[in-house]
């Protein structure tokens, strides 16, 4: 997956988990948690989908890599390489 494939993969998973929120302004940058109302499990619940729908492991040790958009990108995209 190309890195813009993987920032709508996440909007997608965020947009499932926080069906409230407004991911229109979603600033790359920026905490997840500084810009949305997401608790550790809505935290958990992205890692799960991750797992879920792109079979990718983040170990515990990694999840400060899924701080905001731009950290995950870059933490998944190359993981997500063979994820179409």
């Amino acid at each position: 997956m190309a890195p813009a494939e993987i920032r709508q993969a996440i909007i997608d998973i965020l947009a499932d988990i926080a069906p409230d929120e407004d991911l229109t302004d979603l600033k790359d940058e920026v905490s997840f948690r500084d810009q949305m109302e997401l608790d550790s499990m809505d935290f958990l619940d992205i890692v799960m989908e991750l797992r879920k729908r792109y079979k990718v492991q983040v170990p515990e040790e990694d999840y400060t890599n899924l701080d905001s958009m731009h950290s995950t990108v870059t933490y998944l995209t190359p993981k997500m390489v063979a994820c179409a």
